[in-house]
């Protein structure tokens, strides 16, 4: 089953909004085939695991164990029935990671192999198969995207330069435009590669107003050989200009305002109601949009919206531990974002820079 992990894990950032799957068959404790679900709409994990088999290993098939970090499905989708190829290759005993909680499978799988005279045993290593999926359990069980938060600051916790001293900023219902920021380059070009790299392990990336409009992001993976995720961005009154990056045509791009709900090529318009809370509506919207995965990554005002909704599955800060306003003779700054109710899981460093990775404590 470890086996069966790894190879999933090869799938990152190809197969969703399907789940990263890995199998392995052995015989009398020799492993003669093994694959996992490589593309979205393409082979699953049992699939390639059995055609990988050689010729010469092939008559085993009908003796062997196949190992399974999820329940194979037992719906047509994309492709037929997993269960259906088990049961016709009369493999005896299957060995599952843990069920799938998807509505159309949760169960049927596992009730298939049994009714056809397949061993089946279930719940092994469950708890890290289910970490591997952590995006797609808690779409399917929460009914809402896995949620990570992410933002750099500076050793005495700030995360840009002010715009205005008196309010440490503008935010996103503010209408001056004469503010003009000096980005404030905090993460070192390490860091900075490592979240491309996370950017090609989500479905979305979201940013508000301010963000998109001062920074000028592109939020792709240039730094990182993998998809590019959606791009989104907070912009309720529709201030944004349409000479911005992330409005170059080149990935699929959201804009959720309060004025209009319209579709263009690469480019939807979703509208919010400005009279109820934004980031459970962002939250809905994109469970409807089948987006399983939301990295935030700006700004302090959009990250402290969902802090303080208890609306998000997983924080990472990173700290310049060498970098203070101080330094850059800035006087005022805008503070990063507070988080409330939390565990440390990780931490790692990169050269100056400090990586925090943060759940959400026990409610």
């Amino acid at each position: 089953m470890h086996r069966c992990l790894e190879l999933a894990g090869h799938g990152s950032g190809y197969v969703s909004p399907n789940p990263m799957v890995g199998a392995v068959l052995v015989h009398s404790g020799r492993i003669i085939g093994e694959g996992y679900h490589r593309q979205y709409g393409q082979a699953h994990a049992e699939v390639n695991c059995i055609d990988s088999v050689p010729e010469t290993d092939q008559k085993l098939i009908g003796e062997s164990t196949l190992y399974v970090s999820l329940e194979p499905c037992a719906h047509f989708g994309k492709t037929p029935p997993c269960a259906d190829l088990i049961i016709r290759h009369k493999i005896p005993k299957c060995v599952v990671g843990c069920r799938d909680p998807f509505k159309e499978v949760d169960g049927k799988g596992i009730e298939k192999l049994q009714m056809a005279g397949v061993h089946v045993e279930a719940g092994v290593l469950e708890k890290e198969c289910k970490d591997l999926n952590k995006r797609f359990f808690t779409f399917h069980t929460q009914h809402r995207p896995y949620i990570i938060l992410k933002w750099a600051q500076t050793y005495d916790g700030f995360i840009a330069a002010s715009l205005n001293p008196q309010d440490g900023g503008i935010f996103e219902d503010s209408d001056d435009k004469k503010n003009v920021r000096k980005r404030l380059l905090i993460s070192n070009e390490y860091s900075n590669r490592l979240v491309h790299k996370w950017r090609s392990e989500e479905a979305s990336i979201i940013v508000g107003t301010n963000t998109a409009l001062l920074d000028d992001p592109e939020l792709t993976t240039r730094l990182w050989t993998g998809k590019s995720p959606v791009r989104i961005v907070l912009d309720m009154k529709l201030r944004l200009p349409s000479s911005l990056k992330m409005f170059n045509d080149t990935v699929q791009t959201i804009v959720f305002n309060s004025i209009k709900q319209e579709e263009k090529a690469n480019l939807l318009y979703y509208q919010l109601n400005k009279n109820e809370n934004v980031v459970h509506q962002i939250a809905d919207a994109l469970y409807k949009l089948n987006i399983q995965s939301v990295l935030v990554e700006g700004g302090a005002k959009l990250l402290q919206s969902f802090i303080d909704e208890n609306l998000w599955d997983e924080a990472r800060v990173i700290n310049n531990t060498q970098l203070t306003l101080k330094d850059r003779q800035i006087q005022n700054g805008l503070h990063a974002p507070l988080l409330q109710n939390f565990v440390k899981e990780n931490e790692v460093t990169l050269m100056n820079d400090r990586i925090e990775i943060f759940k959400p404590g026990k409610k």
